[in-house]
């Protein structure tokens, strides 16, 4: 059958056209087959129709549909609705074109689903082709531009709206309230001659937010009735601008509370750390409320009393599994790992956020193995590990001497598919790089399909940390093909990468680049980086001006720039500029004990010997002392851990048989003849001491 009047269609972008008429055969529309047919009462249909639209049941509803013998208007506006409601905009519209018969119900319906998703334009072509507007019509329109930010567009819709009602004005004043034109909209509001509740909290609203709250509350005084929400929009004004105690009289006030009444002066008494004030409110509430609870329990943490929300949350009844993670996580930030293990044992009931806490925050607290025990047991119990579990485990695993754990994680995310969302892949590189298995991190970076600034920044740096700064400036310069902004990050490894590549020129480049292009204010990290570019090839003398330039940009020259410009002077035999660098270290941590051994290094290769046991004897006076060196080695699956100066491992002999024979090639075939460092310098004996 063919329709008369011009149909609307949708495309795949929402762009309604006025076509010839079509032919439609998608689904039964004859009226004149519904016409010879006897009349059904099809008012339980279309309220089933609505129920399952309602729990987004959209293929039971559509075999409903089309196996209903007949169908009025209604049928139509429940499914088309239903559609618009569940994200089916397409289906929407097909199902509009091909209604038989429209009431003003079906357009207005069309254009709130069609500003819902942003397709303003479609929207105002369906309500220009109208022959009849109501009033709901026009407030469609209205909505529909202030929902989608279009404030100038919903004031002139509505002075040409020829009729308006009380749900028109508030439209209007409340858009305009949102865009913080608060002057309009008290010249719309005084233009009112009928106003409801509503319009009154709205503009109350719109004061409060603007920091009016003097006028915010002479309106709230002149209000003719006040409900529950105007009385809740005044308090939470008070609480948000900081008048606590006026909040709490408007609050004893009330003539009636609801929940978000006491919540709003509890939240206010907890963000100003009145937690005593918050319990006894919390105590008086008639209906008790888990969230709000959590809430004071999250205010004694953050005011650092861990253990006097412990034992409210042991003592008190309204705790549940979230205010038992929130004391973990406040044990955790303070470092009292057993505290926080034993509260997890406490836990029946765990879910995998409990999980997750332990996990994190037992590497945070370098006892990432222990974490790798609890992420052990999250999977014996039966809970499945998500982004978070699998993202904290890598973290764990880039400091452990080994990758097998790291390489068995992988796997595991690959059978879960979680291994393709970002947040786990940028884990995986990170984890890689720092192992210094590049090749590893380069191909998962390669498989990624997204990739945000932090899977940028783990290749940069990890290739910059590893000595390869021409690989990292490779991976730089495509990441500024793309559309990702670099950030801090990523300009330490670039300038890393600059030092260790020997490219001066570029490194100065880049942090130009960062600061004038970018707009990026340089970090201690930055100005270290070019500090040790600069003094790395001897620049010393340009490095000191470049002091000068982190002063004339308001910052205290950072402890770790000092001590690049001191290796670098190690390095060039500077001792005078040496000095300098010390010093300014020593002053700040008279503990340093790397200092005093570079300064007396220094002091012995030019001669100064007498120098450098002053050195020693003041690390000796302050009772400062080395640390030893620690390292490790993996081989054939098992880990060997070395301390300066141990000499328990089972094949310690034969490990300085070996680093002789090392010492002494290196000594024939590097150094060079006119050195005097020889091999003998180098030879290890077999307590484990250089002779």
């Amino acid at each position: 059958m063919f329709f008369s009047r011009p149909i609307l269609m949708l495309n795949r972008t929402f762009s309604v056209t006025l076509t010839r008429p079509l032919f439609l055969s998608t689904r039964n529309t004859s009226t004149q087959n519904q016409r010879s047919l006897t009349p059904l009462n099809l008012k339980p249909i279309n309220s089933k129709l609505s129920k399952l639209m309602k729990n987004a049941c959209i293929v039971e509803a559509d075999n409903l549909f089309d196996k209903m013998p007949q169908r009025n208007t209604v049928t139509w506006n429940t499914m088309i609705r239903g559609y618009f409601q569940n994200g089916f905009f397409d289906k929407a519209m097909c199902s509009f074109n091909q209604m038989p018969e429209r009431d003003n119900f079906s357009y207005n319906t069309v254009i709130a689903g069609l500003m819902q998703c942003g397709d303003v334009n479609n929207a105002r072509e369906v309500f220009d082709g109208m022959v009849d507007r109501s009033v709901v019509t026009w407030n469609s329109m209205i909505s529909g531009y202030v929902r989608n930010g279009l404030i100038d567009e919903a004031i002139r819709v509505f002075d040409n709206t020829p009729i308006r009602d009380v749900v028109s004005w508030n439209l209007v004043i409340g858009g305009l309230v949102n865009c913080q034109r608060i002057d309009l909209a008290e010249k719309y509001f005084k233009e009112m001659n009928d106003r409801d509740v509503a319009s009154w909290t709205i503009m109350v609203s719109g004061l409060v937010r603007a920091g009016c709250i003097v006028e915010a509350r002479e309106l709230f005084e002149e209000m003719p009735v006040k409900d529950i929400q105007a009385w809740n929009v005044m308090i939470a004004g008070y609480v948000e601008n900081g008048y606590l105690d006026m909040a709490e009289d408007l609050f004893q006030r009330m003539p009636v509370r609801d929940l978000n009444s006491w919540k709003q002066l509890i939240n206010g008494l907890v963000n100003s750390q009145r937690i005593d004030e918050a319990i006894r409110k919390f105590m008086e509430m008639p209906e008790k409320c888990q969230k709000t609870w959590n809430l004071i329990i999250l205010g004694f943490i953050r005011c650092g009393l861990i253990e006097e929300a412990h034992g409210f949350v042991e003592k008190c009844p309204y705790s549940n599994i979230v205010s038992w993670t929130n004391v973990i996580v406040g044990y955790f930030e303070i470092g009292e790992v057993m505290n926080a293990v034993k509260v997890f044992e406490l836990i029946r009931t765990r879910d995998s956020t409990v999980w997750n806490v332990m996990i994190f925050g037992l590497g945070e607290n370098d006892r990432g193995e222990d974490g790798i025990k609890f992420f052990i047991r999250m999977k014996e119990s039966d809970l499945l590990p998500d982004q978070s579990t699998f993202t904290s485990v890598f973290t764990i695993c880039s400091d452990l001497p080994s990758l097998d754990l790291g390489k068995q994680t992988h796997a595991q995310t690959i059978k879960t598919g979680l291994n393709c969302l970002t947040a786990v892949s940028n884990a995986m590189v990170t984890m890689y790089a720092r192992c210094g298995n590049m090749q590893s991190a380069l191909q998962e970076f390669s498989s990624m399909p997204i990739h945000d600034v932090i899977s940028w920044n783990s290749i940069i740096c990890g290739f910059a940390h590893h000595g390869d700064g021409k690989k990292a400036l490779e991976m730089f310069e495509r990441m500024r093909l793309t559309d990702v902004k670099p950030n801090h990050i990523t300009f330490v490894g670039v300038l890393s990468a600059c030092s260790h590549a020997g490219l001066v020129d570029q490194g100065r480049y880049y942090f130009d680049y960062m600061k004038n292009k970018c707009f990026l204010q340089p970090t201690s990290e930055h100005y270290t980086c070019v500090v040790d570019l600069l003094g790395r090839f001897g620049l010393i003398d340009e490095a000191m001006s470049f002091l000068d330039q982190i002063r004339a940009d308001g910052v205290e020259v950072p402890l770790s720039v000092w001590g690049a410009l001191l290796g670098a002077c190690r390095i060039h035999k500077n001792i005078k500029v040496g000095e300098i660098a010390g010093e300014s270290i020593l002053e700040v941590q008279p503990s340093n004990s790397g200092v005093y051994l570079i300064l007396a290094e220094m002091y012995l290769r030019s001669g100064r010997k007498e120098d450098a046991e002053k050195i020693w004897a003041q690390m000796k006076g302050n009772g400062i002392k080395k640390q030893p060196g620690c390292s490790w080695i993996e081989i054939n699956n098992s880990g060997h851990v070395f301390l300066s100066g141990d000499r328990s491992h089972t094949e310690f002999r034969r490990i300085c048989l070996l680093l002789n024979l090392l010492c002494a090639e290196m000594g024939t075939k590097i150094l060079k003849p006119s050195t005097a460092t020889t091999s003998e310098e180098f030879q290890i004996s077999f307590d484990g001491r250089y002779e």
